[in-house]
């Protein structure tokens, strides 16, 4: 099935709730976060989310006071709310709840949002995706639905050594190029970019 964003989904991944789109919106948590430049990222936007995944928000929070009153105030009525702050660096705001049949999770950190691990897969994820086809999109999909993580799936797929998170943050430190060569050596592209 093609969604209005123009990407290709296997029809029964969101069979038993709404779009996180819907979700999104019904909860307003967008707007509530606007004053955190709120970004989202993770496996629904990709067109790679199964029926238990996430909605991830992750948002810049330099002061960790104001971001988690924002979040209390905003949204600890609703289903399933917890917050906590981590202990490590850089003690990120983590918060989550349940909207339309999803579980949206809220991550603050005190560095802009495109400097962010979560961001930076998400963005190398999806040019990945742009760049190698249907035929990617349904291995990446498939390693999914067998259980494997999303980082690590990508990896699998792309023959990567070492560790997923860090090879793919170091992949999307390069131009399209490398991207693409990685994406031929395994035998998917775009049409486009061959």
């Amino acid at each position: 099935m093609t969604t209005g964003m123009g990407r290709t989904e296997a029809a029964s991944v969101r069979n038993d709730r709404r779009s996180y789109e819907y979700a999104l919106a019904g909860c307003g948590v967008l707007e509530v976060l606007a004053p955190f430049d709120p970004r989202v990222a993770g496996t629904p936007p990709l067109g790679l989310d199964l029926p238990g995944s996430d909605i991830d928000v992750l948002c810049f929070a330099p002061d960790a006071r104001t971001f988690t009153d924002t979040l209390w105030h905003a949204f600890s009525d609703e289903p399933a709310f917890i917050a906590k702050q981590w202990v490590d660096p850089p003690r990120p705001v983590v918060a989550s709840f349940e909207a339309a049949g999803w579980r949206i999770e809220l991550y603050g950190e005190a560095i802009p949002v495109e400097q962010q691990r979560g961001w930076r897969h998400f963005a190398v994820e999806r040019r990945l995706l742009a760049l190698g086809g249907s035929g990617f999109r349904a291995a990446v999909l498939a390693l999914r639905q067998r259980g494997m993580k999303t980082e690590p799936a990508f990896a699998a797929v792309l023959g990567l050594r070492g560790d997923p998170y860090v090879t793919l943050l170091d992949l999307g430190e390069q131009g399209d190029q490398p991207l693409i060569s990685v994406l031929l050596a395994q035998g998917f592209a775009n049409a486009a970019t061959r």
